[in-house]
């Protein structure tokens, strides 16, 4: 089904009617991701991400949350579990000192270039709730012959540490900007955290399906923690499992090159081109004749799914001590970790429908 040059009821059609045979709406996919991207969720700090995906699971199906803070939901019968796993955090600060002045000294969670949030409105998120502040810009009077950019601080425009204490903000606050989702033409969409709000969005809408129609093995779904500051809640699944899962489906973004002023050499996976698996990155390699036994399901089943390498690591790695092997689906992303990451809905669809499969068929 093609989404070019449509117009505005077209369009809206074209929105509604499902991509493949697995049946799943653009729009159903745009309406939970749109829920989790506008959810604030740092390393840390995720409940009130949990509590999104907890209202976006079906009725009924029962879920725990483990001493890590990662949510599980169950599928299934007997046998060696197949596991899925898709984390619930995003990139952040944490509130480490308030100087003197009222301003916030802070530690980055999670790896990013912090240059692309100076100069941009701040969210501190407190007990009381969400004060906003601003990343402070960089000295531009040329007193850093050196370029080299500063620290980010944040300023909550009070001018006193006890003014700052009284709006309720304290050291171990996290600290996000403030996001939307937005569309743009087509089927692409804009927005902060689609990493790995797409992943946990698949997951959601897998999860709808396999309710009604349950696999005969065990399936395990698990939304995991802390995965940008060390895959501490995947790490955490993966000694509650141990040998009993089969393998292992991180389902986390493909960082593609598909943007105008990137080479093409490393990491190609074109957005709208379907999803992804994520045969090789810093972390493992996944095993061919399982990558094979994917490609050919995804064929079978008319889901467009693409092969390819990038960098960076994924939550399935944690689980190769015990001997899990580890086969990571993803979609295409550009501008990973940035203010402006797009995504593709049709990629979006196509990686819910793949772990549909997958949890049906293995």
């Amino acid at each position: 089904m093609r989404f070019t040059a449509l117009g505005g009821l077209a369009l809206a059609a074209a929105l509604a009617a499902p991509l493949s045979a697995q049946g799943i709406p653009v729009d159903e996919a745009q309406a939970v991701l749109r829920t989790l991207v506008e959810s604030y969720g740092p390393s840390g700090a995720e409940g009130p991400v949990r509590e999104a995906v907890k209202r976006l699971l079906p009725s009924g199906l029962k879920t725990e949350t483990d001493s890590a803070g990662n949510l599980w939901a169950r599928f299934g019968g007997g046998g060696p579990a197949v596991v899925f796993v898709a984390h619930m955090d995003e990139i952040g600060w944490r509130v480490t000192t308030i100087n003197d002045d009222g301003t916030l000294k802070l530690e980055r969670l999670g790896g990013f270039f912090p240059s692309l949030y100076e100069g941009r409105q701040a969210l501190v998120h407190t007990a009381r709730g969400p004060v906003p502040a601003v990343f402070m810009p960089r000295d531009s009077v040329g007193r850093n012959p050196d370029r080299t950019p500063p620290a980010l601080s944040v300023d909550p425009g009070t001018g006193s540490k006890a003014a700052t204490e009284a709006l309720g903000i304290a050291p171990g606050n996290s600290i996000t900007m403030p996001k939307s989702y937005q569309r743009l033409a087509g089927t692409r969409a804009t927005g902060r955290s689609f990493d790995d709000r797409v992943g946990v969005t698949a997951l959601v809408l897998a999860a709808r399906r396999l309710a009604k129609h349950p696999p005969k093995h065990s399936v395990i779904f698990v939304f995991s923690v802390r995965e940008e500051v060390g895959l501490e809640g995947a790490a955490a699944a993966a000694d509650a499992l141990g040998t009993t899962a089969a393998r292992v489906h991180a389902v986390d973004t493909f960082v593609s090159a598909d943007a105008p002023l990137e080479l093409h050499a490393y990491g190609l996976a074109p957005l709208g081109a379907g999803a992804v698996i994520r045969a090789v990155d810093n972390s493992n390699v996944a095993p061919a004749g399982l990558v094979d036994s994917v490609l050919a399901l995804a064929k079978a089943e008319g889901i467009p799914l693409q092969l390819g390498a990038t960098s960076g690591g994924n939550d399935g790695s944690v689980f190769a001590p015990w001997g899990v092997p580890d086969v990571p689906l993803s979609w295409p992303l550009r501008y990973s970790h940035s203010p402006a990451e797009v995504v593709d809905l049709k990629d979006v669809v196509a990686l819910a429908e793949l772990v549909q499969a997958l949890a049906q068929h293995e």
